[in-house]
């Protein structure tokens, strides 16, 4: 084991190793229906006999540059087989992120079945796209299929590059450079991801956006023209990429991990309760980390290890008793459920008000409170991504100061503690001048020093064959809170938040085609026959 490897194994809290006698078979191929060949390395621990196997697949560099983890994995008493999909380290074919995973999965399988070594027990691990790689094969895996931890990932590709119906923008941007320059020297790849911002932040306001990808890495990304290309939910082209409607026929038992402000939480989340409508029991950790935090990867490495070892080698040590690990915020403690949310979280409201106000009681009869809406001065995101792969951008509550394009709702100080566990949500009463605009809700914790602590968010891109003029639905992001005693409730309504999601032209027309701007004239209604309100998930 190499210095290196010793001290990711202490950080991340590993078991101690079965074995350091680990064989490695570097660049194996692995053929495609089409043709394409696929390149696969394999890791072999010796001195143990029979061992169940653990499939990494990965368009990243796990095979070539980051072989660490694999070598971890194996030391552990698994054979590790990681293979890098199609485009992207050497393996053949062109890059199709997130549509051709399912195919490409099963056809790894079925060589993994002709291998002397592969026993027939299978298991699979993974964070990010790596667990979306799981998800793809979930389902018609087959019995091998003994245990997997999709960490940091959700199960459907189109509310991944769509949440809520608009473009992750400035995610996305930062992910087509990041794979972009990822095999290259490592400080050309730290340059173009870490500093490439001011580049990505040029990409963000072109329009129309097909052509973002040239000015963001200085070359066409035909995966970021695709799905310009395919805006609506409903479009056939993204059945390949959506694996959610299988997750019943999943039978592996799951460890499903990620942290509060990972962007990915909403539909792990949503995969989660799905396994539990299914009947199935699966593990759910979240911690207070961002996508990309060390301490999210290393507990994700270790939960999924634990959990792999569980359920493929029937060592059941180090695995917790409680099915739910979640911290948190604001009471700062790690807490054991049986499930999330937890069956006490009952739902609160709390209705917006004239001047600004948000309480228990219904709103009295008052005017609607406006703004005025302008893509071309989009109002900005003060939460969500980082800048390491994000665009250099100005946060923080600063940056709201002085514009007149978002409302804001505080109640009064909270005369006790009050704990959000759950998915908040808000019924927002809306008259707009256009039919096709965003809303964007975001809620936040005001202690009395007038510190604002960010809770919960979320934007839903709204398009009608009208001017919109109704009650509209927005669910928020999963969220575990304690807001204090003497702290305020804080709710702000916008129709942006960028360059986190694309700015809504107003036209209608696809985001790849679009150049011409309307301005929106919203309008927030807030009377006893059209209320508005947030609804709190309180235990």
């Amino acid at each position: 084991m190499s210095i290196a490897a010793r001290v990711l194994a202490n950080r991340a809290k590993l078991a101690p190793a079965e074995t350091e006698n680990v064989t490695i078979e570097k660049d194996l191929p692995v053929p495609m229906p089409d043709g394409v060949v696929l390149l696969a390395d394999h890791y072999a621990p010796q001195g143990l006999g029979d061992r169940p196997t653990v499939l990494i697949r990965s368009v990243y560099t796990d095979r070539t540059k980051g072989a660490m983890v694999s070598r971890l994995v194996a030391e552990r008493g698994f054979h590790v087989v990681v293979v890098s999909g199609r485009g992207t380290c050497g393996s053949g074919g062109t890059l199709t992120p997130l549509v051709s995973e399912r195919d490409d999965g099963l056809a790894v399988l079925e060589w993994l079945r002709r291998q002397p070594w592969f026993t027939g027990e299978l298991g699979t691990v993974g964070q990010s796209y790596n667990g979306f790689t799981q998800w793809a094969i979930a389902a018609g895996a087959g019995p091998e299929l003994r245990a997997m931890s999709t960490s940091l990932i959700g199960s459907n590709a189109y509310d991944l590059v769509y949440p809520g119906g608009a473009l992750a923008l400035e995610l996305f941007l930062g992910w087509i450079s990041m794979v972009a320059n990822q095999e290259k020297p490592l400080p050309v790849y730290l340059s173009a991801v870490a500093l490439g911002g001011k580049r990505r932040a040029r990409a963000a306001r072109l329009l129309p956006l097909t052509e973002a990808d040239t000015v963001a890495i200085g070359a066409v990304a035909p995966h970021w023209r695709d799905w310009l290309a395919h805006p609506d939910a409903d479009d056939p082209w993204w059945s390949r990429g959506d694996h959610s409607q299988a997750i019943p026929a999943v039978t592996a038992p799951n460890h499903l991990v990620s942290g509060w402000d990972d962007f990915a939480l909403p539909g792990l989340v949503r995969d989660y309760q799905a396994l539990r409508k299914a009947g199935r029991e699966p593990y759910l950790t979240i911690g207070p980390w961002r996508h990309w935090d060390a301490e999210l990867s290393m507990t994700a490495l270790r939960e999924s290890l634990t959990w792999l070892r569980a359920h493929l080698l029937k060592d059941r040590n180090g695995l917790r008793t409680a099915p739910v690990r979640i911290y948190v915020r604001g009471a700062e403690e790690w807490r054991d459920l049986p499930a999330y949310p937890p069956a006490e979280a009952r739902p609160q409201r709390f209705y917006l008000h004239v001047n600004g106000g948000l309480g228990g009681d219904l709103p009295a009869g008052s005017a609607p409170d406006r703004y005025r809406f302008d893509p071309a001065d989009p109002t900005p995101a003060v939460a969500g991504m980082s800048r390491m792969i994000g665009i250099s951008r100005k946060t923080g509550e600063s940056v709201l100061a002085g514009r007149d394009d978002v409302l804001t709702y505080t109640g009064e100080p909270l005369p006790a503690d009050l704990e959000i566990i759950g998915i908040p949500s808000a019924e927002l009463h809306v008259t707009s001048s256009l039919a096709h605009t965003d809303f964007y809700v975001r809620v936040s914790d005001v202690a009395p020093s007038g510190t604002i602590t960010h809770v919960s968010d979320a934007l839903r891109r709204f398009a009608a064959d009208r001017p919109i003029d109704g009650m509209l639905e927005i669910e928020l992001a999963p969220v575990a809170h304690r807001i204090k005693r003497g702290h305020r409730i804080r709710v702000q309504v916008a129709s942006a938040a960028y360059p986190r999601w694309d700015r809504n032209l107003g036209t209608g027309e696809p985001p790849a085609s679009a150049s011409a701007m309307r301005t929106a004239d919203q309008q927030i209604h807030h009377d006893p026959s059209r209320p508005s309100v947030l609804i709190l998930p309180v235990c």
